[in-house]
């Protein structure tokens, strides 16, 4: 049995600086700027003829009715609204609405008079959706849903369609007698005349307009329990689950009680009035879309855990607290696939945690576009849809970046953070910024932790370290362990962070030791009393965001064999293997690895060595399974062995 001994090391000493790019600067107030306008909506009311939507030849045209309340917040005689050109026609305004214009994808409207800072007022505007696929507004086979992340809700509705504006809904939807509706908020009515049924449907919270939707299909199926708040048994909420007739229910219906309990219990009560999800068509263009209180899911949503965690997360990351700037995305995106995986620790315990966190950074590795989670310019342009939503980046990264967070704080620092955040009165119901999670962060903590933030936030990429070590023998049973750690990437700055380093003995013992790692080239010396046989960087991979090689330097060519370079072990292997090489002279020394076509996908080592025994452990970040070759090249001499990785 090993023995683990956790000791930390504090003295250190360092010579040189990274080449690179200079540490990032987050910008001052740059979103609040950019999310201001003239008027706050204080709601939005939605009346809408949906009925012949429903049957064949399935048209997706409809009429309706907007009015739009809203509080004054300059001197103004006119308001824009985003409204699709391409999706809607604008037949007319009124009430405080006197005219309009509709250019371009926006509807500018003039008001009656002039109004001052304060008041309140409404406009309506009388309009129809057009008969287009314009990705907003689905129309299929019996089911009609909206679908609007990033700003799609302008092509269904006249609106201010930025997430910074939340406003509360109010939904009336006429349709035929077997549809079922469901949309965001609670439904307050819905009653039947004739052969139509209207439901009406109220948000009790404000929300964003891209989290707004309305989900329905004929002969839709509801299977409904209720939630009892974990602070407040009696207060029963709805779980409302619309699903077509003899669709499979057992995961959804098995896990979201326990789910919701878990969630609760981590970041507060659950925030809404209805926990609802709906599972549509295979025109729904996403996996899962996190709308207010009506999760949306792709056909056979309702088998995968995942998904239905890292959409009802959202529920407290991205729709109670919802990114102020779509430059904050990663607030929503990070936190709901981090949670996501925190279900599954939750459930399966640590060993299954970090390795979906690993699967997650290795993606992140292979596919990093080279931007950071934060990025001011979008802001003030709104990325494509694929950018915005870019898995490596915005999921990935993000949910990385909170485990690394973690690794940094402690589990009891780290959760106290994450609910703080989620329960902070000043951001429920609101949006949040970048910057509020860093201040509430470092409060929570009472640490200054904008160095974490600069590096893995609002810095891009990671660090690429390339660590030698050795073991020298000071008589008797004294041995000296030196490790030099160093960053060679050009596209980042220096990463300050705290790394472990597993000292190993041949009697099976095992010491854990962990130092701050501040500057580069920093050197550690550590004094034992016995015979070091390995020495292994970050064992438990709590620095996911990294590429990294540590070498063994011997310094001597006393026993060295030439030039060699040896097959790795284990081969074939799962997550690392060892390679061992040698080197008999002083040399620049490179050693590649080349997929069975002959591309390069790396270069681990690659540097002057002086004449040794060298080894360095050999990760599958970014690899999918299969074979693949090492190359190692040292002047004349060139060596190439074939390793293997399974799953």
């Amino acid at each position: 049995m090993k023995q683990l001994i956790r000791t930390i090391f504090l003295f250190l000493s360092a010579a040189g600086a990274i080449q690179g790019s200079s540490m990032p600067v987050k910008p001052v107030d740059t979103a609040h700027f950019y999310t201001r306008h003239s008027f706050d909506v204080l709601n939005y009311r939605l009346e809408t003829d949906l009925y012949s939507c429903y049957q064949s030849p399935y048209p997706k045209t409809f009429t309706a009715v907007a009015v739009v309340t809203f509080r004054v917040d300059s001197v103004l005689n006119s308001i824009y609204l985003n409204a699709g050109s391409l999706s809607l026609t604008i037949d007319s305004v009124g009430m405080a609405g006197s005219s309009f214009q509709h250019v371009s994808g926006i509807l500018t409207i003039q008001l009656d008079r002039t109004y001052q800072p304060g008041e309140e007022t409404g406009v309506s505007i009388f309009y129809r959706h057009k008969n287009v696929n314009d990705n907003g507004f689905f129309v299929s086979s019996g089911y009609v849903f909206t679908d609007s992340p990033p700003e799609g809700a302008r092509k269904w509705m006249p609106c201010w369609d930025r997430p910074s504006d939340k406003a509360t809904w109010e939904l009336f939807a006429r349709v035929p007698l077997n549809v079922r509706l469901g949309s965001t908020g609670m439904l307050a009515d819905s009653v039947v005349s004739g052969d139509t049924l209207v439901y009406h449907w109220i948000t009790r919270h404000p929300v964003s307009t891209y989290l707004i939707a309305i989900s329905s299909r004929v002969d839709f199926q509801i299977h409904q329990r209720y939630w009892h708040q974990v602070s407040d048994p009696a207060d029963s909420i709805p779980v409302r689950i619309y699903h077509k007739p003899g669709e499979n229910l057992c995961v959804i219906d098995s896990i979201i009680m326990p789910l919701t309990g878990f969630f609760a219990e981590e970041f507060g009560d659950y925030p809404f009035e209805k926990i609802g999800f709906a599972t549509l068509s295979s025109n729904f263009p996403w996996g899962g879309m996190e709308n207010q209180t009506m999760v949306n899911l792709m056909p056979g949503g309702y088998d995968d855990a995942n998904l239905i965690a890292h959409e009802h997360s959202h529920q407290w990351f991205g729709d109670m607290i919802t990114c102020g700037t779509w430059a904050d995305i990663w607030l929503n995106e990070g936190f709901a696939t981090y949670c996501q995986k925190r279900w599954v620790e939750h459930m399966q315990g640590s060993e299954a945690y970090r390795n979906e966190m690993n699967q997650i950074a290795s993606y992140y590795l292979a596919h990093n576009p080279g931007w950071p989670l934060y990025h001011p310019e979008w802001a003030i342009h709104t990325p494509s849809g694929g950018t915005l939503y870019n898995q490596a980046v915005t999921y990935n990264k993000g949910a990385c970046v909170l485990f690394q967070l973690r690794y940094v704080l402690g589990d009891s620092l780290f959760f106290k953070v994450m609910r703080e955040y989620a329960t902070d009165t000043g951001l429920m119901y609101k949006n949040a910024f970048t910057e509020d999670f860093v201040r509430i962060a470092n409060q929570a903590t009472g640490q200054d932790l904008d160095w974490f933030f600069q590096e893995w936030v609002y810095g891009r990429n990671h660090p690429v370290y390339q660590n030698t070590y050795s073991f020298d023998s000071l008589g008797g049973d004294l041995w000296k362990v030196t490790f030099i750690a160093r960053q060679i990437q050009t596209n980042a700055g220096f990463f300050t962070m705290p790394v472990q380093l597993r000292i190993e003995f041949a009697d099976a013992s095992d010491t854990l030791v962990e130092v701050l790692n501040h500057e580069n080239n920093q050197e550690f010396i550590f004094p034992l009393q016995k015979q070091p046989v390995n020495l292994v960087f970050d064992p438990f991979r709590n620095i996911l965001l990294k590429k990294a090689t540590t070498i063994l330097s011997t310094h001597s060519a006393q026993g060295s064999r030439g030039f060699s370079l040896h097959q790795n072990h284990p081969n074939p292997f799962r997550t690392a293997t060892e390679v061992t090489y040698d080197v008999s002279s002083e040399i620049p020394v490179e050693i590649s690895v080349f997929d069975t076509s002959g591309k390069l996908l790396s270069c681990p080592v690659n540097g002057k060595h002086l004449p040794g025994s060298y080894r360095f452990l050999f990760t599958d970040e970014g690899l999918a399974p299969g074979s693949y070759y090492l190359k190692m090249s040292a002047g004349d001499f060139s060596e190439t062995k074939k390793m293997v990785l399974v799953r």
